[in-house]
């Protein structure tokens, strides 16, 4: 199987007085087909991570390679339609337009890749439809609640087939009922072939992925089974 992602020596610091260390040196290698939580207290480096893979920073230190591509190598322009075309984002405060429907809101993660109208439109109630929300299309997100708002997040990022989904404690802001429909849903999406990497300091949310990698004072640890 091959590897979505692959890091070799990636590390992150930051200049000083004094020079700040975010992120050690570190290996990891996620297989296309995974469910990797990366877990670990508040300030352990998970965001710094986060904004490597997703290529909304630049390692100090390492090589980098994305579905086979050395993103070290590229140009800004390339590093960001790179990170629209192969990678998905769900963030804890879903981030959607108020004033939107559900569809709008997901269609415009197609905007910058130039997706024609209609196209746009197809895709985004398939994605919907993926994520149990096919009768929600024409809702606004004040009508929804959390765990649907949630969910409308989660169909914008699958909407471009990405080879990787990144999501930053995607149940942080949802109850507990919430959360758990969230989590089966991304299950369902792993079943289905898509590749998560999620960000969380809940040990519980973490054992729902196949495999835990911890990380703590800028410091990745050696993989552990999941559930």
């Amino acid at each position: 199987m091959s590897e979505v992602i692959r890091l070799e020596g990636v590390g992150r610091s930051f200049a000083g007085p004094p020079p700040v260390t975010a992120l050690h040196p570190c290996d990891l290698s996620v297989r296309r087909g995974e469910f990797v939580a990366v877990t670990g207290p508040s300030g352990s480096g998970k965001s710094t991570l986060l904004h490597l893979l997703g290529l909304l920073d630049t390692p100090t230190t390492g090589r980098y390679e994305l579905d086979g591509i050395d993103t070290g190598s590229l140009r800004d322009r390339d590093r960001s339609a790179l990170r629209g075309r192969r990678i998905g984002f769900v963030f804890q405060s879903f981030q959607l337009l108020p004033h939107r429907t559900a569809e709008e809101n997901v269609q415009l993660a197609q905007v910058y890749n130039r997706v024609p109208r209609e196209q746009r439109r197809t895709a985004a109630r398939e994605a919907l439809h993926l994520v149990g929300l096919g009768h929600r299309v024409e809702a606004l997100p004040t009508t929804l609640s959390g765990g649907e708002r949630q969910r409308v997040a989660v169909a914008r990022a699958l909407v471009n087939r990405p080879d990787l989904l990144l999501c930053d404690e995607p149940t942080g802001n949802l109850d507990s009922a919430s959360a758990g429909a969230v989590l089966e849903r991304f299950e369902r999406l792993n079943d289905e072939g898509y590749t998560l990497v999620m960000i969380t300091h809940d040990p519980a949310v973490a054992a729902r992925a196949r495999r835990v990698v911890r990380i703590a004072d800028g410091r990745l640890t050696e993989p552990a089974a999941g559930r």
